[in-house]
């Protein structure tokens, strides 16, 4: 049996992810020497040592229970609940009320919920792939995601919530609804924005979503983490400077190095060519990812496996892309690089379920598996 669980993961895209967790890693261990640098260090190891677990684990398990409507919604409320109850015991960390603390380790549960809000969404649109393109599926497939955005966006942890927005609007791009009506929702909010601000944002208020959407317009007061960012990426040129010299982690001129910017920090020290590679191995661990979901048995273990590869995408996507200065700076972590447990923890949850999953794909599609990794 263990044999069998063994033979179903895809190593492929376990040893594609471990050089990109060994960048993060060397470049947390590169910062300026201090008991910070180390304690970075030590904890992101204990939690790549957990996280490990959970896939493993995950992977032994037969998930169809998943496919329960009574189940995902036990899951949807409770972990709805868990993000209701941050703002009466949460603590403030980086401006949010996103975290609960437990004094040795904290604990950010938006991490779990875009899980959930995955599963929940795909088990939705399984069970209606034949009447789909009905207006109304953009509707309650949005309340699903509406209520979870609702309690991240007032913490106010605005990333998360762009990740929860991209995950329901990735999902009901691929479930095949109407473009059309999906266009028409859109256009709909969008003279509803232009309403807004032509007639009820105050001068302040526009100059607040300006400076977010364009840090680099003010960067000695917004913009300054997007502008030390850009800068760090911008001086490792080629080759980068070589490891241990990027002076703008190691100066603390760049904030959140070990985290949100850890990107930067990276590619300071590694240059362009290093910044390529790390950007091949997340489009060859997005493509392990979508290769999944050809093997899936149904709707449910399809789309599911489509819903993690945007959950990744989107995370990629929008961290990078605040580091380059060419989105807003929102605390995205970029997988499996950046320091923390709680999204490491669910992105190798997320994976466990779907290795899990391909216990019961079809026989032919085991049989495209089997001669893949023989060379058939």
């Amino acid at each position: 049996m263990i044999e069998k669980a063994l033979n179903r993961i895809d190593w492929l895209l376990f040893f594609f992810i471990l050089p990109i967790i060994a960048a993060g890693l060397v470049t947390m261990k590169n910062f300026a020497p201090s008991e910070d640098a180390s304690l970075f260090f030590n904890k992101q190891i204990i939690w790549i040592a957990v996280s490990f677990a959970v896939f493993f684990a995950f992977s032994f398990i037969d998930f169809r229970f998943l496919k329960r409507t009574d189940v995902l919604v036990t899951l949807y409320v409770t972990t709805s609940l868990i993000l209701f109850s941050l703002f009466i015991v949460g603590y403030v960390s980086n401006g949010a009320k996103s975290w609960f603390s437990f004094g040795f380790f904290s604990f950010q549960p938006v991490d779990m919920m875009k899980l959930v809000l995955v599963l929940i969404l795909a088990k939705y649109f399984s069970r209606r792939h034949v009447e789909v393109r009905d207006i109304k599926h953009i509707f309650i497939s949005g309340f699903y995601a509406f209520i979870p955005f609702v309690l991240v966006l007032l913490q106010p942890d605005f990333g998360s919530a762009m990740i929860i927005f991209f995950i329901w609007l990735g999902m009901v791009l691929v479930s095949g609804i109407s473009k059309a009506h999906l266009f028409a929702v859109f256009a709909g909010g969008a003279v509803i924005f232009a309403l807004f601000w032509s007639f009820v944002f105050a001068p302040y208020q526009k100059a607040r979503i300006m400076n977010f959407i364009h840090p680099l317009t003010d960067i000695h007061g917004t913009g300054y983490n997007a502008f030390q960012s850009t800068i760090a990426v911008g001086s490792g040129e080629i080759i980068g400077k070589g490891l241990g010299f990027g002076t703008q982690s190691r100066l603390k001129f760049l904030p959140q190095s070990q985290a949100d910017f850890v990107f930067a920090a990276y590619a300071e020290e590694w240059g362009f060519i290093g910044s390529v590679l790390i950007l091949l191995l997340y489009c060859l661990v997005v493509w392990r990812i979508l290769y999944s979901a050809t093997l899936g048995a149904y709707n449910f273990e399809i789309l599911f496996s489509m819903g993690i590869a945007i959950f990744f995408m989107s995370h990629i996507l929008i961290n990078i892309g605040m580091n380059l200065g060419l989105m807003p700076v929102t605390g995205i972590p970029l997988p499996f690089m950046s320091y923390g447990g709680s999204h490491l923890l669910f992105e190798f949850a997320g994976l466990g379920i779907l290795m899990g999953m391909r216990r019961y794909a079809r026989s032919v599609h085991r049989d495209d598996t089997k001669n893949e990794f023989l060379g058939a």
